[in-house]
């Protein structure tokens, strides 16, 4: 067997997870006993699972999720509303896709931003570009980008980004400036991309966010199409967390 010129065309070839799995292989004293067939599988296996690590650290990496959450570790058990199916639904990233979006509203502590990462970790586990912002973050970005001229550029990218997680929604009211930056981008990602609200701030009072009618209107009507709307109720999941130390899915 030319087992290294082997190796040295796999990494050529940019196969590494081949390479490692046919180095493997060799080192096994019964590996004669599988057929050709069987073997090349498992290296493919192997091909694909390591594209898929990698694809999926680079993506979670760019999203810049603020909790580190994730889908299993969700808390159904605490009495807040949380429908447990549709939350499943959402975690196979259809809607994304679809370009919906998903509001999540309740108050401080109830589990919103937990929830918000939770849903943007499993987005990138199944290969789908996903960004973390909270609002007066991403405002603050688009005005720097705007003072040196990338403000296109940034624009562009955030377009391009399958999933665009907003947490923070409403605690400051919207600028003028403001209030025209996030419709750009609302806009730009209507029926086209994903967008997840987080807000303390009940969705009937999001027009006083605004704090202008005709903005309001437009960026309410982007918002609430075709949205899931999630209200999570109770009281605060990180009293609840100080007495168990042990419920997950608290943030």
């Amino acid at each position: 067997m030319l087992r290294q010129p082997t190796l040295d065309l796999l990494h050529e070839l940019r196969l590494s997870g081949m390479a490692r799995a046919f180095e493997e292989q060799t080192a096994m004293p019964d590996i004669a006993e599988l057929s050709f067939e069987d073997r090349l599988s498992l290296l493919l296996e192997r091909e694909k699972t390591e594209r898929e690590q990698r694809r999926y650290q680079r993506l979670k990496g760019h999203a810049k999720l603020h909790l580190d959450a994730t889908i299993e570790d969700i808390n159904f058990k605490a009495p807040r509303g949380l429908d447990r199916s549709l939350i499943l639904r959402l975690a196979s990233g259809r809607w994304i896709r679809d370009g919906q979006t998903v509001l999540v509203s309740g108050a401080t502590g109830s589990g919103k931003s937990y929830l918000a990462c939770a849903l943007g970790h499993q987005a990138c586990r199944v290969g789908i570009s996903t960004r973390y912002y909270r609002v007066s973050r991403l405002l603050d970005e688009l005005t720097l980008a705007r003072g040196d001229g990338s403000y296109p550029k940034v624009i562009q990218r955030l377009a391009r980004t399958w999933l665009l997680v907003l947490d923070d929604w409403g605690l400051a009211s919207l600028s003028g400036q403001g209030r025209h930056d996030l419709l750009e981008v609302l806009d730009d990602r209507y029926a086209r991309r994903g967008t997840l609200l987080a807000s303390q701030v009940p969705v009937e009072h999001w027009h006083d966010v605004v704090g202008d009618p005709t903005f309001g209107d437009a960026i309410l009507d982007r918002l609430l199409n075709n949205a899931h709307r999630i209200t999570l109720k109770g009281g605060s999941m990180r009293r609840l967390y100080d007495s168990t130390k042990k419920l997950p899915g608290d943030a």
